[in-house]
């Protein structure tokens, strides 16, 4: 896992005091914020989150909403938090944000761990005081109602046995759903949600090679309902979510008006893990760095911030 590190040793209360001073006089000082924040690793970032509430008797993550806006706001905002906390913001304003964002939560339950998972589901309790099931569920309807609480209650097996015979049976049953207008959803939905990342992708595999085309690919010649842009994601993103995560930033500003939140999203999670193996396959799909796109694409102190977790600003 990458980490951020400090470029020179400071305690938490000294980080505390200089964000204090940051929020003084007339508008805040966003680069102050982002030299600090935007150099401590998540654990460090905690500690510092307590030093300031003792200190001065405040929710730093409060003040900071008070004191900064918009994407900066946003991104700065997910960062302070830890991880499954993030995801558990994450997947609930995709639910209010109804189908358009239903692929975040998608993204999410399919990328995380079992335990990571486990990890979310429990913060969602503590933050919301319902579960994030019965969220899912009272929002959607049908097919993609079981997907979605099927994916987001999922404990996969994380092994690494594979059955061929297996997976060759659910290739097949996969396809024949595929091709059929009429899908046989239920069975697609038993296999996406109940087996483990291993065997899924060797099934993934076992399709491309009997069909000479990837499931992917497939689903995008049919239609383009909300069920099939959620399979879709899902899939992508147990086959190879660092492929899917380039494709994420790639849309998100390759098309008509920058995706600040598919942007922030995916540098803002993706910085203390596999952020460094996602630029490295933007740069060979693109030929360009993903901090000079990102350099076009944004401004201001938001454009410094994300520039900063790229690894690519002090």
């Amino acid at each position: 896992m990458a980490t951020l590190v400090l470029h020179h040793q400071t305690s938490p209360a000294e980080d505390a005091e200089v964000l204090h001073q940051a929020f003084k006089g007339w508008g805040s000082d966003g680069k102050a914020i982002i030299a600090i924040l935007g150099h401590r690793n998540v654990h460090q970032r905690q500690e510092i989150r307590r030093a300031y509430e003792e200190i001065y008797q405040e929710n730093l993550i409060k003040r900071l909403e008070s004191e900064i806006s918009g994407d900066f706001e946003r991104a700065v905002y997910r960062w302070m938090l830890e991880a499954a906390d993030r995801d558990a913001v994450l997947i609930n304003v995709a639910i209010k944000n109804g189908p358009k964002e239903y692929h975040v939560i998608a993204e999410i339950s399919s990328v995380l761990s079992a335990k990571e998972l486990l990890a979310v589901r429990s913060a969602y309790h503590d933050r919301y005081k319902r579960s994030m099931e019965e969220d899912v569920a009272a929002h959607t309807t049908g097919h993609l109602r079981q997907l979605l609480v099927g994916l987001v209650s999922s404990y996969r097996y994380e092994g690494d046995d594979i059955h061929a015979k297996l997976a060759q049976t659910e290739a097949n049953i996969l396809h024949e759903s595929i091709k059929e207008k009429k899908a046989n959803h239920e069975e697609v939905i038993r296999i996406l949600t109940t087996r483990s990342k291993t065997q899924l992708v060797a099934t993934f595999n076992r399709y491309r090679d009997e069909h000479g085309i990837s499931i992917t690919k497939k689903l995008v010649d049919q239609s383009s309902d909300d069920f099939v842009k959620v399979l879709h994601t899902v899939i992508r993103c147990i086959n190879d979510p660092r492929k899917y995560y380039e494709k994420v930033l790639r849309n998100a500003m390759k098309k008509f008006g920058t995706d600040e939140d598919g942007l922030t999203r995916v540098i803002v999670t993706r910085a203390e893990k596999d952020l460094k193996d996602i630029k490295e396959i933007y740069y060979k799909r693109n030929s360009v760095h993903l901090e000079d796109d990102v350099s076009k694409e944004i401004s201001g102190d938001y454009k410094r911030f994300i520039l900063t977790l790229l690894g690519n600003q002090d």
